[in-house]
């Protein structure tokens, strides 16, 4: 298999709980919605095995002989697994005022025996608040009002309550409130690597935060997810990259279990054998056994098919999504945050975003070497209510502080809603420094994001390694503006959100490529003058 276990599988196999667990799903449970709907439920052998795993306990003799070994589990898999109806099954047994899922004591033959929550409580977050068939907590409540149990449960499109004895489920798009996030016994992420807005990332991080807080009852974590687009710094993109980091030994964590399957990259998947044989791989053998392979390959081969997704969701593979403007990964690599640019030092200075919308942002590039950094960012809260604007006193401060700071040899700002400000600031500072530059003209922006581009892959680009930054070039997708560059032979580009009404903002990475762009103009003017060998200084 390739991919990544995190721990690896054991030689002598821990205690766990996962028998018990399995008989009741299969005795109790039934299938969620699709084509099994309503049928008794049987666990395949890949799931019973990452069951087994979940539910291991310490072993007789340890000081924590019974405790749950994992707290934060994480599972990916490929597109078409039954993941989310997999989480819903355990959901199921955990909320069952019968479950087997904390430790009672051993039985004769030294092996675990379970017992129920009492009083459970199951927040499962979802990226929409839309509870549709394709989320986990949907297919819980189909689970509880169609299993032999059903008359153990009292579901709404909220909440499913056990009939007696306390303990609900319940559907979230945002994090629990404080008093309820207390009692949390077990919870669930579905499809983390949608979580990209602040709000969820901040919502789930809540969430892992109440775990420890009700001890006696052992409670723990589940995400289950598939690949996500590189970059965007999704919730599933951290468990990864943290994952790594365990397995590499940078860092420690004996309470988490990770579990991640992809298609090695062996395969050739331009050729049908290469294609195939990487499904069957990201499959593994038991869902590779009932998928329609053949459908999964003739996909690929369509011509209105986006590739890079098809990498992701089918072959389980993190990669950037095929109309990201900017390469993220390579983003990545040029981060250097131990740099920071000396006061008096030449810059180039870049503004956009809009007032009342979404974003504002201004970026500085340092002109010699052309490291970049955020010196302000405005953003509208995702749950702010009522009128939200970027005051004019706060950008014109931000602004000062950057030219009483640093030695603005030229400031590229796009002026729409601002026209104002942008005039006090070349009455100010010079009309030769300031000066409008209206993202909107199509061969110049073009022309922009081309050099922009070209600066980030060929690593002539370095920047501080700030998290809103890479967010924004990670958001920002490709627009073709229908027009060749003045070879005839390359079509300009520029870049927009992936859908107007979105708040995946982009506002930086634009201030970036037009601060770059006064760099390069500020150089081909002659206004760089030689370092006096203080202009950077490595903490």
């Amino acid at each position: 298999m390739t991919g990544l276990i995190v721990p690896p599988l054991d030689e002598e196999p821990w205690p766990t709980l996962g028998p018990q667990i399995c008989d009741l799903i299969e005795e109790r449970c039934v299938f969620g919605p699709g084509d099994l709907r309503g049928e008794p439920a049987v666990i395949d052998a890949e799931k019973r095995a990452l069951i087994y795993r979940m539910y291991e306990v310490y072993p007789k003799g340890h000081p924590k002989a019974g405790k749950r070994r994992f707290k934060r589990v994480c599972i990916s898999l490929r597109k078409g697994t039954a993941k989310t109806e997999f989480a819903a099954w355990v959901a199921y047994v955990e909320l069952h005022p019968e479950g087997p899922v904390r430790f009672a004591g051993w039985d004769a033959y030294g092996n675990p025996v379970g017992k129920p929550v009492k009083d459970p409580y199951i927040p499962m977050i979802a990226y929409t608040e839309e509870q549709t068939e394709e989320l986990a907590y949907a297919a819980l409540k189909v689970m509880c009002e169609e299993s032999t149990d059903a008359d153990l449960f009292d579901p709404t499109m909220e909440r499913i309550t056990r009939t007696s004895g306390g303990g609900k489920a319940l559907a979230l798009a945002a994090a629990p409130n404080a008093r309820d996030g207390a009692r949390t016994t077990f919870q669930h992420a579905d499809e983390p690597h949608r979580f990209v807005l602040p709000r969820l990332v901040k919502a789930w991080q809540t969430m892992l935060q109440n775990i420890p807080k009700r001890p006696l009852a052992d409670p723990w974590s589940l995400s289950t997810t598939t690949a996500g687009a590189s970059g965007e710094q999704s919730v599933a993109e951290s468990e990864k990259e943290y994952a790594e980091k365990v397995a590499a030994g940078k860092a420690k964590d004996p309470q988490l279990f990770y579990f991640h399957r992809e298609a090695s990259a062996r395969h050739d998947i331009e050729t049908d054998e290469g294609l195939r044989a990487a499904i069957i791989e990201a499959s593994g053998p038991v869902v590779a056994a009932w998928s329609d392979i053949d459908s999964i390959v003739s996909l690929y081969h369509q011509a209105d098919t986006d590739k890079a997704y098809f990498e992701r969701v089918w072959l389980n593979r993190w990669v950037a999504s095929a109309n990201q403007a900017f390469n993220p990964e390579r983003w990545k690599d040029l981060a250097a945050p131990r740099t920071v640019i000396a006061k008096g030092a030449q810059i180039a200075l870049g503004f956009d975003g809009a007032r009342w919308r979404d974003a504002c942002g201004l970026v500085a590039t340092h002109l010699e070497t052309g490291h970049q950094w955020v010196t302000a960012l405005w953003e509208k809260p995702e749950d702010y209510k009522g009128e939200w604007e970027v005051l004019d006193e706060d950008v014109d401060a931000a602004v000062d502080a950057v030219f009483d700071q640093w030695n603005v040899v030229r400031f590229y700002a796009d002026p729409p809603r601002f026209e104002a400000n942008v005039s006090r600031w070349a009455g100010k500072y010079g009309p030769k420094k300031v000066l409008e530059w209206y993202t909107n003209r199509p061969k110049q922006i073009g022309q922009v994001m081309r050099a922009y581009r070209t600066a980030i892959d060929s690593g002539e680009l370095t920047h501080s390694g700030d998290p809103d930054l890479a967010r924004h070039i990670a958001n920002a997708r490709v627009g073709n503006l229908k027009l060749m560059d003045d070879d005839d032979k390359t079509p300009l580009w520029t870049i927009y959100k992936e859908r107007p009404d979105s708040t995946d903002f982009i506002d930086l990475a634009m201030a970036g490529a037009l601060s770059w762009q006064a760099r390069l103009d500020s150089i081909a003017a002659g206004q760089m003058r030689a370092s006096n060998g203080r202009m950077i200084v490595l903490r």
